[in-house]
């Protein structure tokens, strides 16, 4: 009777694991995010994970909730200022020590300032790594 048992375990054990291994997953979508190593990523391409889009901003809504962009400012009609804390600890770039202003960067007379320019900070990895900033 027990040696019964065991061949039904047995069995049972086989088909659960036979069952298993001929599921395939789906397919898993990985990125590398804008906070982190985007200069580095082959090919160039546009970026949008899962989860992140709204209205085409998918990088900005990231950057905001991390703390590392803390504000933009359309207070003036031609400019738009982008307000970085690269003192969070996910930034992984740190701060050029001043601002850059990009003419018509955020639109025919709006200027794009970047607040502080931000650089990607050499002791991280990715960036110690990175063949695109080479």
């Amino acid at each position: 009777m027990r040696m019964r048992g065991f061949g039904l375990a047995a069995l049972l054990a086989g088909a659960l694991v036979s069952i298993v291994s001929l599921t395939a997953p789906a397919r898993a979508e990985a990125s590398i995010h804008e906070i982190i190593a985007a200069l580095c990523r082959a090919g160039g391409e546009e970026v949008v994970p899962y989860g992140q889009n709204k209205d085409g901003n998918s990088f900005v809504r990231a950057l905001q909730a991390s703390g590392f962009l803390t504000s933009i400012d359309t207070s003036d009609p031609e400019e738009v200022v982008l307000n970085f804390d690269p003192t969070v600890p996910n930034s992984k770039f740190m701060s050029a020590g001043f601002d850059l202003r990009i003419p018509n960067g955020a639109g025919p007379g709006v200027d794009l300032v970047l607040s502080p320019l931000v650089v990607p900070n050499p002791d991280f990895p990715a960036h110690s790594h990175c063949v695109n900033l080479r």
